[in-house]
């Protein structure tokens, strides 16, 4: 074992202010990094778990939300010519406002809690009302459409007219439950399933099948759709075959593979200005903090053990070596710094998921974190160097 290391582990104590201010820095970016791409997950968790092995937008679009992702309707045939794929539909959907209604027993409640109100008695409200995203579903199983954790019964349930399928986490903010009816855009609606794993806490989303977008007279019927969802034969051939329909299209419109437009979506939400801006101010919030307290720590620390630097020094070890120490015990001071600042936003995103908040972490995000903060400890450590000037081995005889 190294001297560094040994150092590290034996006098853990007095390095342990320099591990908690690096792992809350990694903390203070990769939590708001991990709302950020969470929220955006919200919207297009519908579309990420589906049977869908590419996606078809248009020629502009650079993610789904971002430039023109909706292309003619034309362009579904000339999808399906392909031969390798087997279902082609329109990602369709909509949005309005979402109230839900009350039973007799809550009306009177509501009732009671007015006069309470008039009287100047504090009372909660039983009515909601929300604007609310819709997305549509084929109610047919095993279509593209269809998310792959929907069971049978939930496809079942979503077939009958006027069903719609809400989050656990938006009911209370809706005021519904399952089995309750409610007016979406002045027509009544109930709820039929009660999903999972679809938080999203900027706006509620509903779900429900493309007939009943039709009947409530919101479908999109004319020459131009939303974004393809196609399947083809064979998954593990997706990006050939978007190549191919890249090239069919001569630039009428743009194939991705799944995963590759998800990744799009995630760099077009941090590319958000405002989110860069919150972003960089928080980086560079941690550097700042990350780099004082940790270069002050392994100041102490050194200065503390600085007879023992002399005594090294005295037994003829050189000065050069000594630095090389000291930046080795800044590396694993980083790497402990690192395992830190993961355990702590493991934990984060735990309360924050219990809480209906949806997080989501890129790898390549967490592996440029990680060196952010091995690089913070290093510099500190190179700003500590000028302390070993002390350990003189004269000084041991005082």
């Amino acid at each position: 074992m190294s001297l560094a290391l040994a150092t590290l582990l034996y006098e853990w104590r007095r390095y342990m202010a320099a591990v908690v201010a690096l792992a809350f820095s990694g903390l203070l970016i990769l939590a708001q990094v991990g709302i950020f791409v969470g929220i955006g997950k919200g919207f297009t968790a519908q579309i990420d778990r589906a049977r869908a092995d590419i996606m078809v937008l248009g020629p502009g679009a650079k993610a789904l939300f971002g430039g023109p992702s909706g292309l003619p309707r034309r362009m579904i045939p000339l999808v399906y010519s392909h031969p390798e794929v087997t279902q082609v539909a329109p990602l369709d959907g909509s949005g309005g406002r979402f109230q839900n209604i009350l039973s007799p027993e809550e009306q009177a409640k509501e009732e009671a809690r007015a006069k309470r109100a008039g009287k100047g008695k504090p009372g909660g409200s039983a009515r909601k009302s929300e604007f609310v995203n819709v997305t549509v579903i084929d109610a047919i199983p095993g279509y593209v459409t269809v998310p792959t954790d929907y069971t049978q019964s939930m496809i079942e349930a979503l077939r009958r007219p006027y069903a719609i399928a809400v989050d656990e986490t938006a009911l209370k903010r809706l005021g519904v439950k399952k089995g309750d009816k409610a007016l979406y855009n002045g027509k009544t609606v109930y709820v039929a399933v009660v999903t999972k794993g679809y938080p999203n806490i900027i706006q509620p989303t509903l779900v429900m099948s493309r007939d009943t977008l039709r009947m409530l007279g919101e479908a999109d019927t004319g020459q131009r759709v939303g974004p393809l969802m196609v399947e083809i034969q064979d998954p593990s051939r997706a990006e050939i075959v978007v190549a191919q329909l890249n090239k069919k299209a001569d630039g009428k419109f743009r194939a991705w593979t799944r995963q590759e437009l998800a990744d799009a979506n995630s760099g077009a939400m941090l590319d958000d200005q405002i989110i860069g801006i919150i972003l960089g101010f928080s980086a560079f919030l941690g550097l700042l903090i990350g780099v004082i307290i940790t270069w002050q720590t392994l100041r102490g620390a050194i200065m503390a053990n600085i007879k023992e630097f002399a005594s090294l020094r005295a037994l003829g070890v050189s000065m050069g070596d000594l630095r090389n120490i000291v930046m080795e015990l800044s590396f694993w001071v980083g790497v402990v710094g690192v395992v830190a600042a993961g355990l702590l936003t493991w934990l984060v995103s735990l309360i924050a998921v219990a809480g209906g908040v949806p997080m989501y972490f890129p790898p390549t995000l967490i592996i440029i974190v990680a060196v952010f903060l091995v690089v913070i400890a290093m510099v500190s450590g190179f700003l500590s160097l000028g302390i070993l000037k002390n350990s003189q081995p004269a000084d041991l005889l005082r």
